[in-house]
């Protein structure tokens, strides 16, 4: 049960969408996960590019499952081993139009909202998504071959809640809905604010 509060305008999914570490080692169906996955493509991007790449492991086929968990730091190695599956959202840093290539500003932007929908989208299902920068990138690059152009923006550790207390005790305090900063602190009308 989420403790965040929010104006009641606020959709809901939102409100109760979080980040927990616990999770039950369930299998996650392969219908979920594409249903998933069509929720963050749906998501905007510039000129309709859709820049966003994702590989992913599921924890049953043990081999692909270890090899996705190698590059995780040894701290989200410990919690992500339980997670039904494991994500690697990746952005395509160039247009590639008509054999022209040009820089895409906008990449990590995009693919960042294809991950809020994945997320949004796994909490609807019932399910925890889990985003994490804690990772080697440059051996996730190795593993995962990912090709240069191509930028590794996070894993993702998605699968079905568990209690706090299958956690070791000193993360047990962090399963609750973290609190956000106020609109006044992120929000302002007109130029960036002075020190």
């Amino acid at each position: 049960m989420t403790t965040r509060t929010a104006d009641p305008r606020v959709v809901p999914l939102i409100v109760e969408r979080s980040s927990p570490r616990a999770f039950d080692s369930s299998n996650l169906p392969q219908a979920d996960l594409d249903v998933i996955f069509e929720a963050a493509g749906l998501a905007p991007s510039a000129y309709n590019y859709q820049p966003w790449r994702f590989l992913y492991a599921h924890r049953a086929d043990e081999a692909l499952y270890a090899k996705f968990l190698s590059p995780l730091v040894e701290f989200n190695q410990m919690w992500a081993s339980k997670a039904s599956v494991l994500i690697f959202v990746i952005s395509d840093e160039n247009m590639i139009n008509n054999e022209t290539s040009n820089p895409n500003h906008s990449h990590s932007f995009d693919a960042g909202a294809a991950w809020a929908n994945l997320a949004l989208q796994a909490t609807a299902l019932g399910y925890r998504a889990h985003g994490m920068t804690g990772v080697d990138f440059e051996k996730a690059r190795e593993v995962l071959e990912v090709p240069a152009g191509f930028r590794i923006e996070a894993a993702v550790a998605i699968g079905t809640q568990a209690p706090a207390e299958t956690l070791p005790e000193k993360l047990r305090g962090g399963e609750v809905p973290s609190t956000r900063k106020p609109i006044g602190e992120v929000a302002f009308e007109g130029t960036f604010p002075k020190a």
